[in-house]
């Protein structure tokens, strides 16, 4: 787990805060004391609230959200880069231009001007033009650079920002606060650590110290995003396993339904029905009526029984 200790702070000169009469009274619960008109600063304090920060960043990546990085003073522009491209993360080390979150769709429109450049530098477009246009080209694609490289790729806004030096980078602290984004940033003596959500008491203008944070924060995201990736190959596999138990079960059932069905021991079968044909009607031959007392009783008898006479009757005088 990413963590800052004592010591580390100690050899960065964290503890170094601005002169006295330069303070921000919102800063005097993380004062330690005052040495020769500057400010020291209470470390214990600082250990607390970094590894806080750390975790909270951690937190954020391993829930799938990203992280910008705003550091536009000189110190700050290396240790941000390098942190910013360690973790896969956008960065902005030139200058923040207003409505950067705010106002993104007029931002996108500069980052689509960039990349199409780019496509025609990739193309070998760029070689049929003038060197008057492709001199005005270079220097528009130098200008965009600087400002958008590090977003280039931002397509929703992100879930966290780490900043170096607040009062410098006030605006993209009331962007961040206006889009509900919660704000990470390294709080110096003449800051105002209750603007952001998490301040890192320290000091803002050594480059060992922008970079000892800078370094833990990036850290710290990169365990989460490895968290992230552990869960989304996970419900992938639960996905996949799914969907096989699905398939299985719908082969036994198409099985078990194609299987002819078993009849019990005993059952009585029914007969096969015969095929369709024309209905045979039997016509009964007619009997002939017997006047009673004029046939012989043999007579009668086979008469009655629809057998033919033995002999023939006879008739009475």
């Amino acid at each position: 787990m990413a963590q800052v200790t004592m010591k580390e702070m100690l050899d960065a000169g964290v503890h170094f805060g601005h002169q006295t009469q330069r303070w921000n009274p919102k800063m005097k619960n993380y004062v330690y004391t005052a040495r020769g008109g500057i400010h020291i600063i209470d470390l214990q304090k600082t250990v607390v609230k970094a590894n806080k920060a750390a975790d909270f960043v951690k937190e954020v990546a391993a829930n799938g959200g990203k992280m910008i990085l705003v550091g536009t003073k000189k110190q700050a522009i290396e240790p941000i880069q390098e942190a910013a491209n360690r973790s896969g993360q956008y960065f902005v080390t030139k200058r923040w231009l207003g409505g950067m979150l705010t106002n993104f769709e007029t931002i996108k429109s500069s980052i689509d001007r960039l990349r199409k450049i780019d496509q025609m530098k990739e193309k070998g477009e760029i070689n049929f033009l003038t060197k008057k246009e492709r001199a005005k080209l270079d220097k528009e694609y130098l200008k965009l650079s600087e400002y958008l490289n590090g977003i280039k790729d931002m397509k929703e806004k992100p879930s966290v920002m780490f900043v170096v030096d607040l009062p410098k980078e006030h605006i993209a602290v009331a962007e961040a606060k206006t889009l509900g984004i919660p704000v990470v940033g390294i709080a110096d003596t003449n800051s105002d650590p209750e603007a952001i959500e998490y301040p890192i008491p320290g000091n803002d203008d050594a480059i060992r110290s922008i970079k000892l944070f800078s370094t833990l924060i990036a850290d710290s995201f990169i365990e989460g995003a490895k968290l992230w990736e552990q869960k989304l190959r996970t419900m992938t596999d639960k996905q996949s396993d799914v969907e096989k138990t699905d398939k299985v079960e719908k082969t036994d059932r198409t099985e078990k339904e194609a299987r002819p069905r078993k009849t019990r021991a005993g059952a009585k079968t029914e007969a096969p029905k015969k095929a369709a044909g024309p209905e045979v009607v039997k016509v009964q031959k007619q009997r002939k009526l017997v006047a009673a007392g004029l046939a012989e009783e043999v007579e009668i008898q086979a008469e009655l029984e629809n057998t033919e006479p033995v002999a023939d009757a006879t008739e009475s005088e």
